[in-house]
């Protein structure tokens, strides 16, 4: 039998652009086979880049993310961490984790780094699975104050296997850290979390630091929502105050799904009783105790968005996130609304919408069909249901990185409160737009994305 090693080695030589090739090979089997799925993928790219996407959970990745993602990589199981895995055929995926490993440390200025975490929910678990035991006592943000669920929500793996206590906020809408304390030492928690899903003001690590230290408590910050100010110099940075720092990288360093679990002066020492460093520990806590193979070519993207973080275009657009985020306070108060704590230091504005009788989940419903993309939030001491909330959060990273700016978002407040003061609310769950008044905002919606497209992306319809 003539053999075709040659063929096949030429084909994937490396001065040819198969990367290129290969993807291209599978975007034209998906349309040609797939039409179906094929058509999902473009409406959807064609949503993003027609409607103003204001979701603080959410950004969008560079091409070369996107590509990173597309490789590969993906073929391939990785039990194990570099040098020390439990498969064959790992030298590319061991240089690819590395690289990740010490762009993150680069970027964050840490001393350990976990790349392989498959969301910063499942970093979240992995430390408190893996430094504690259950019915451990901890103490993390309230949901209902702007926390997150892996904090200590009795909805939640975290607030079931452990015994979660939650702290708030004062009148002002800021973290009560005197309550805090008096908490923890009432409560004596095994681990203090701080970081919050809806919280628009800076967080106070060294306090936290002060607090788990008098009380003997470990200190994990989750930095998901600030990730990218930390990286900028804009935001406090936890990773020498906290034990762990865990974030995901799709929020704010525009990145793939996935996490990170970091550390810095702490990585290197042991706790009371254990043998282990805290950095060892981790590590065989996120394996093989949490997971198995990483997704490697999610790893790959996570290396590229990383070093993307680090450059000066990083630094304008975390700039930007800041100066917008206030920009979109500032006129929401001058047309009347309520946001929680006054305004904000990051890229979170939390509007209270019970001054204007509308619920979230209507503002929510009412503004995407406007073209303008929010999500119902709760608002602290909310009167209403999770599902339907008196709030919406609204959030800067995707309008930034298109390159809008502060006149911008004052203009985006505007089409906010055309569309609230213009619809006839029925109740907590239906209303009434003008189809005339939707068609016009939809219509300056679609000029600011013409406007300001996303970088690198093809400019979708706006029909």
């Amino acid at each position: 039998m003539k053999s075709n090693v040659g063929e096949a080695t030429k084909s994937f030589a490396p001065h040819d652009p198969w990367l290129e090739q290969i993807q291209k090979t599978g975007h034209e089997r998906l349309r040609t086979q797939d039409p179906e799925l094929c058509s999902c993928i473009e409406q959807e790219g064609e949503r993003q880049a027609s409607h103003l996407v204001m979701v603080a959970s959410s950004s969008v990745v560079d091409p070369s993310v996107l590509a990173c993602m597309a490789t590969p990589f993906v073929n391939v199981t990785a039990e194990g961490y570099p040098g020390r895995r439990y498969h064959a055929g790992c030298h590319e995926v061991d240089r690819v984790e590395q690289l990740a490993i010490d762009r993150a440390r680069q970027a964050f200025g840490a001393q350990y780094a976990n790349v392989q975490s498959h969301s910063a929910t499942t970093a979240n678990y992995t430390v408190l699975s893996g430094l504690l035991r259950p019915g451990d006592r901890v103490l993390g943000m309230d949901l209902s104050q702007g926390g997150h669920l892996t904090h200590g929500s009795k909805a939640a793996y975290a607030g079931q296997y452990f015994d979660a206590h939650g702290y708030g906020l004062r009148a002002d809408g800021t973290i009560d850290y005197d309550g805090v304390a008096r908490q923890a030492r009432e409560l004596s928690p095994r681990m203090i979390i701080c970081g919050a899903t809806a919280h628009p003001r800076a967080i106070d690590f060294a306090r936290f630091r002060q607090i788990g230290d008098e009380v003997g408590a470990l200190v994990l910050a989750d930095i998901s929502h600030v990730a990218g100010l930390v990286i900028a110099g804009l935001h406090p940075s936890p990773i020498d105050h906290a034990h762990i720092t865990t974030t995901c990288m799709h929020k704010q360093l525009f990145g793939p799904r996935g996490g990170l679990i970091l550390m810095g002066r702490d990585a290197h020492t042991s706790r009371p009783g254990e043998k282990r460093t805290l950095a060892q520990e981790l590590d065989r806590a996120v394996f093989p105790f949490s997971q198995g193979a990483p997704i490697v070519n999610s790893i790959a993207a996570k290396a590229r968005a990383l070093a993307l973080s680090m450059t000066p275009a990083f630094r304008l657009t975390a700039e930007r996130i800041v100066s917008d985020a206030k920009a979109l306070a500032r006129e929401l108060l001058e047309l009347g609304y309520q946001v929680v704590s006054g305004g904000t230091d990051n890229h979170i504005v939390l509007v209270d919408l019970r001054g204007c009788a509308v619920s979230g989940l209507v503002a929510e419903r009412a503004l995407e069909e406007c073209h303008i993309v929010v999500n119902k939030n709760a608002i602290p001491g909310d009167p209403r249901p999770t599902g339907v909330t008196s709030g919406i959060r609204l959030g800067t990273n995707t309008m930034a990185y298109r390159g809008l700016g502060r006149p911008e978002m004052a203009a985006c407040a505007r089409l906010i409160d055309r569309v609230l003061r213009g619809l006839t609310v029925r109740d907590d769950r239906s209303y009434e737009l003008p189809v005339a008044l939707r068609d016009e905002v939809r219509a300056s919606v679609h000029a600011l994305a013409e406007r300001f497209p996303i970088p690198g992306y093809p400019v979708g319809a706006t029909s």
